[in-house]
Parts: structure tokens; C-alpha cells; sequence
């Protein structure tokens, strides 16, 4: 079983029904878990399709997070530091998002209201 599997039903005491992942985990032998591997044509209804694309949607947001979030370096020790890196990265990267929306909010705001003198 994949060891992501055994985590989540340790956590949560719940076996997970499905499970999408990329092309890297072919040959899994996963047995009581249904998995979709992207690319994927057979067995692929719409919902799961939707899932598909939603799992190819956070790859790029993981990408981001170690680029800009520097995610990959770790200055804190222990596995309590990596999850609280994890945690503080996530969550810069929510502010950053924000303060974007926030900022073309502003910009369309000044554009409406010309000052005439």
C-alpha cells in the first residue's frame, strides 16, 4: 500500500474510497483503494474527470510554494519544524494571492475615480 494511504487512514481511521495520482505510481498494487492515474481514459466519468484536473490544478501551486515560498529549505528541526514550514509557507502564499486580488481591486478603484483639478 502507499505509505500517503497509510497516513490518511491512520488519521482519519477511514479507508479512502479513491486516490488520484500521476503517472509515477503505476504498478501501486493498492487493492481496497480505487486509484486514477492522470491520463487516464477508461473507467473516467465526469466527476472524476473533474477531480483529475482539480489534482492538476494544486501542481502548479505546489511549484510556486518551493520557488517563491522557498519551501525547499527547511531551517527548522524535527518534523514539528517541517510542518510548521509547510504551514507558514502555505500561508504566505495565500497572503501573496490576496494582496494581488487586493491590489488590481485598488487599481480598478483609482481608474474609476479621475480627480480633476
Amino acid at each position: 500500500m502507499l505509505p500517503q494511504l497509510e497516513q490518511i487512514k491512520q488519521f482519519t481511521a477511514v479507508q479512502p474510497e479513491q486516490c488520484f495520482v500521476d503517472r509515477g505510481y503505476r504498478g501501486h498494487e493498492v487493492k481496497d483503494t480505487k486509484v486514477f492515474i492522470s491520463g487516464q481514459k477508461r473507467g473516467v466519468t465526469r466527476r472524476i474527470k473533474k477531480a483529475l484536473k482539480r489534482r492538476s490544478a494544486i501542481e502548479p501551486e505546489i511549484g510556486h510554494m518551493k520557488n517563491d515560498g522557498r519551501l525547499d529549505r527547511c531551517y527548522l528541526k524535527g518534523t514539528v519544524g517541517d510542518a510548521i514550514n509547510v504551514v507558514m509557507v502555505a500561508a504566505g502564499h495565500n497572503l501573496r494571492k490576496i494582496l494581488n486580488k487586493l491590489r488590481l481591486l485598488w487599481l480598478k478603484i483609482i481608474e474609476g475615480v479621475k480627480i480633476t483639478v
